[in-house]
């Protein structure tokens, strides 16, 4: 290297170090890391609040459910259509819409404060009336928000803002900091670039240390000891990325489906009448709820640690009817995701699994299950596999765990089933596609830098 070039990269480097304007932009960018942090821990903690006073109000009259739950829903929906519209669903697809988006009006249509406030009290809405739903998915859309308009706020638009921001939401709901890094290389952007590295493992840092904090060190699900002892118990590997990655593909159409349109009078009914429908499911599920003893309501978190370490105390058709209830939730528009009670139904599926082979560990099959079904779900198999070995710290179950998400992810692929996210965000870009009466092609210049 030259002087002259030595000197050019020092100044450089100088200007890194003291400029106010970077320092700025930098702080500002850490703020909202911060928030996000802080949102995904208090999207935590008030879930299980709402989550307990919903079941100690079915423990008293579990036909009470028949009430709450098909009013909540139908009150979702309607608060979403009427005030917070773009907040309906898990909230990955709108991220993953929104990097794709140059306009910068239309990204805040879908990452705006105001619809990460709606994201988190509609979430909470539906946890407390017995949707069967999770918080991990709005905690990236809000998590992206807040980034977002951190962004805004320093004058920075560009799309590894949206991409840091739901990487700290799966960080700090899960406190995964690996799958929040995977997950956003893997789902929400499918490709890395080297200018956005350090902004996401920043953020997702800053993000998992707020969760630290309030939180505390701690590991989703516990510690799970389980492991495949003899070469006969390998068959669960196969058996369970097969049927996972069958059933998760199932789930998926049924959700892509409903999403764009049944065809035929159902589809017609379900577009003109969006409130009742969403009745319709709440009553579906309260009904799936009586028939698990209240079970299957909520995010499934505690059916999914009891069968992993084998305490009982869940029903044996926990595993179908969580699926029926979580596709009803989901396809009823309310806003609610999928992650929680997706590893609930695969640790359902990995029980029922498990009675085939009754000389195999039931918590290593639980946790294949598990991985299996959540990779068939979104199609991002080494996402569930990192994102399952981190929440268990089951690191004996390493390979079985890989070789199980990539069968689950081959099988959904050849069922034909779309990646969920990404087929859901394709139609929040054909309906900004749709509101364009006039799309001007040299209107996207001045935003070309994104």
């Amino acid at each position: 290297m030259s002087p002259s070039q030595h000197f050019v990269r020092l100044r450089r480097s100088r200007h890194l170090w003291v400029s106010r304007r970077v320092w700025r932009q930098r702080l500002v960018f850490w703020s909202g890391g911060l928030a996000a942090g802080g949102a995904a821990v208090l999207l935590a903690v008030a879930a299980n609040y709402v989550q307990a006073w919903f079941r100690l109000v079915i423990g008293v009259a579990p036909w009470l459910a028949l009430v709450i739950t098909p009013a909540g829903l139908a009150l979702s929906v309607y608060l979403t259509r009427r005030f917070f519209p773009g907040s309906e669903g898990s909230g990955i697809p709108q991220a993953i819409a929104a990097r794709r988006l140059t306009d910068p009006a239309a990204r805040a249509q879908l990452l705006s404060a105001k619809l990460a406030l709606g994201k988190i009290l509609l979430t909470l809405l539906g946890l407390l009336t017995g949707a069967s739903a999770g918080r991990e998915g709005p905690t990236v859309q809000v998590g992206a928000a807040l980034m977002h308009a951190a962004g805004s706020a320093a004058g920075r638009h560009y799309r590894g803002l949206i991409l840091a921001g739901g990487a700290a939401g799966v960080a700090a709901a899960f406190n995964t900091p690996l799958a929040g890094i995977v997950f956003a290389i893997e789902e929400m952007s499918r490709s890395f670039e080297q200018r956005t590295s350090g902004l996401v493992l920043t953020t997702v840092i800053i993000a998992g240390l707020v969760s630290l904090a309030l939180l505390g060190d701690y590991t989703y699900f516990g510690h799970s000891a389980a492991v495949l002892e003899r070469p006969v118990d390998w068959l669960a590997v196969p058996l369970c990325g097969v049927v996972g990655g069958a059933a998760g593909g199932l789930f998926s159409l049924g959700v892509v489906a409903v999403a764009r349109g049944l065809p035929g009078a159902p589809g017609r009914w379900i577009k003109a009448h969006p409130i009742a429908f969403a009745a319709s499911c709440g009553m579906l599920v309260a009904l799936a709820g009586l028939a698990s003893g209240g079970a299957v309501h909520g995010t499934g978190y505690n059916e999914a640690k009891r069968l992993l370490e084998g305490a009982g105390g869940v029903p044996q058709s926990f595993g179908v009817l969580k699926f029926v209830a979580t596709l009803l939730s989901t396809v009823s528009g309310i806003p609610g995701g999928i992650f929680s009670p997706s590893l609930a139904v695969g640790a359902g599926l990995g029980a029922d699994l498990a009675r085939l082979m009754p000389e195999t560990p039931v918590g290593a099959v639980v946790l294949l299950g598990m991985v299996a079904y959540f990779s068939g779900v979104v199609q991002a198999p080494i996402t569930a596999f990192v994102i399952v070995l981190e929440m268990t710290d089951s690191s004996a179950m390493t390979v079985p765990l890989m070789a199980a998400a990539l069968i689950a992810y081959g099988t959904a692929r050849v069922l034909g089933t779309p990646a969920v996210y990404h087929a859901l965000s394709r139609d929040f870009l054909r309906r900004h596609a749709a509101a364009q009466e006039m799309p001007e092609p040299c209107s996207t210049e001045h935003h070309r830098r994104d």
